[in-house]
């Protein structure tokens, strides 16, 4: 797949099958062509030797509480080391901006102002190493609210209590527009008022708000009608980051050769979309970076049985 096939992706277009395929992969495909019954008895084998393990998903909830009560702790205890909030703030006096955040600004506004521009370029320069939008996964609060709600909605599904609603992603860059559009014409930035990111950061450092009545809809909708509604369909906050992070060399790279295309990766994919590829035929190559759009969480990581997914640095191996 490439790059702009990826980018393509992102924005709200389906995944499509691959054109061209190289010879190594056509190998692949070929040499799993086996019953059905030869196919379910290499994936349960690969399921029964697995080592469960929730690694990356730990070290995710850690360094995510850990940088949010960072906030919270530099203003309770006035060390002043990290002020201000996830959208815009300070640390030991260098400043730092969340990319969507400035940008509203600078729509906003219609000027760029020093302090902006060097708080944008230092946290643009970070995300764009981390890749994809690792932000959502590993900062956002709300996300982990999110994921944490997710599965009382699967419980509720499971007993068939409630149904999932999905939209078109390609709503979410309608929305992109619209927030970017809204803070020209007004010169407010309308989407900070409603980000539920920004709402939990700034209860959580300065204490609660009415506001968060509305982050508490916004999760209630997700469990009886739309899983992950805020961040699939509507929040601009990932694909900024998603554009930022697409030239990152750090990524998770799936490797065909070790795929028994099982699925268990797919089922816990918080963006499953991008593992397009994984679905048996799907694969252009052996090796295959995972689009923009991955949130860098790790859970495929830690399910597959194979280890056919893992996170990787572009150009290490030919280093070592």
């Amino acid at each position: 797949m490439s790059q702009f096939e990826r980018l393509r992706v992102m924005f709200g277009a389906a995944p499509r099958k691959p054109v061209l395929v190289t010879p190594e992969a056509q190998q692949v495909h070929s040499l799993k062509r086996m019953t059905k019954a030869d196919f379910e008895a290499l994936k349960q084998h690969a399921r029964d030797h697995q080592l469960v393990t929730h690694k990356w998903r730990n070290r995710r909830w850690a360094v995510l509480l850990l940088v949010n009560l960072l906030f919270t702790f530099s203003f309770w205890l006035d060390i002043q080391m990290l002020e201000g909030a996830l959208t815009a703030s300070r640390l030991v006096g260098f400043h730092l901006i969340d990319l969507n955040s400035a940008l509203q600004v600078m729509l906003a506004h219609k000027h760029i102002i020093v302090n902006l521009f060097i708080g944008t370029a230092t946290v643009f320069v970070i995300w764009a190493l981390l890749g994809g939008r690792s932000f959502c996964s590993w900062v956002c609060p709300y996300h982990l609210l999110a994921e944490w709600f997710e599965w009382l909605h699967l419980k509720l599904a499971a007993g068939k209590l409630v149904s999932d609603h999905e939209f078109h992603r390609g709503v979410r860059s309608v929305f992109w527009v619209v927030f970017a559009a809204l803070a020209v014409l007004t010169g407010y930035t309308v989407f900070e008022t409603i980000s539920p990111t920004g709402i939990l950061s700034r209860a959580l450092i300065y204490g609660p708000s009415l506001a968060l009545g509305w982050v508490l809809l916004l999760l209630v909708f997700e469990v009886v009608y739309s899983r992950r509604a805020w961040c699939r369909y509507v929040c601009p906050i990932g694909l900024t980051y998603g554009m930022a992070g697409a030239i990152s060399p750090l990524r998770v790279d799936y490797r065909l050769e070790k795929c028994f295309h099982e699925g268990d990766c797919r089922k816990v994919c918080l963006v499953p979309h991008v593992l397009d590829v994984v679905i048996k035929g799907r694969a252009a190559a052996l090796t295959t970076p995972i689009g923009p759009d991955c949130t860098r969480c790790g859970l495929c990581v830690d399910v597959c049985p194979s280890g056919a997914l893992v996170f990787d640095v572009k150009g290490l191996q030919k280093l070592l």
